[in-house]
């Protein structure tokens, strides 16, 4: 064979190489929760803190696919990280955390997942969107009512315009402060007149000492 047909070939086989990497194979498992290949995987030493050719943590997949089966798989497995963030700087308890699931985030926090950390927080992600009961878990759970984002948003503000409203009054009676703004020099009962949430705005006011 000549030069002239050989380096396009090797190419060719590396590209196929590159694109059949297991981390890809463990992925492509995990969103179609086939749990049976993901252990096959993991048995065989798939690496599942790495990422897949589209940045994506196998961990992570599961927990945005609703994948059950292989979500079991990769906590069954000691290996697996239930700490470190992805590139969005989301942790996978804060990503159960929005999606509801309190199945999800206490399997998490049983593995070592955890519940306060700088910046954003899983009850930050818990408080805005439809919940399930987890923000309640995680303030019983010793979560930071108070917690605040690196823009200085609270998770009480995020009940207050994006999440479920009875999160609120869950919340208020946690402790959080009413009073607190974040960098846009914006309080609570500010988000919830954005959202227009006018009962919101009354359970607020009548809570903010005067």
């Amino acid at each position: 064979m000549t030069k002239k047909y050989l380096l396009p070939l090797l190419l060719l086989g590396a590209t196929l190489t590159a694109s059949a990497a297991p981390i890809d194979d463990l992925t492509t498992a995990v969103e179609l929760d086939n749990g049976r290949e993901v252990l096959a995987l993991l048995v065989k030493g798939v690496d599942a803190n790495g990422t897949d050719q589209r940045g994506r943590k196998p961990l992570g997949v599961a927990l945005r696919e609703g994948s059950e089966q292989a979500f079991d798989a990769l906590l069954a497995d000691p290996r697996v990280d239930v700490v470190s963030a992805n590139d969005k700087g989301e942790t996978p308890l804060m990503l159960a955390a929005i999606k509801g699931r309190l199945d999800w985030a206490k399997k998490l926090v049983a593995r070592g997942a955890k519940i306060n950390q700088p910046g954003w927080t899983p009850l930050h992600y818990a408080c805005t969107g439809p919940d399930g009961g987890v923000a309640a878990w995680l303030l019983t759970q010793g979560a930071d009512v108070n917690a605040r984002s690196p823009n200085g948003t609270t998770p009480l503000m995020m009940a207050s315009r994006y999440g479920a409203s009875e999160n609120v009054a869950i919340l208020l009676k946690a402790g959080a402060d009413v009073s607190l703004k974040n960098e846009q020099d914006l309080t609570a009962v500010d988000f919830a007149k954005k959202a227009g949430r006018d009962l919101t705005v009354k359970q607020l006011l009548a809570a903010t000492p005067r």
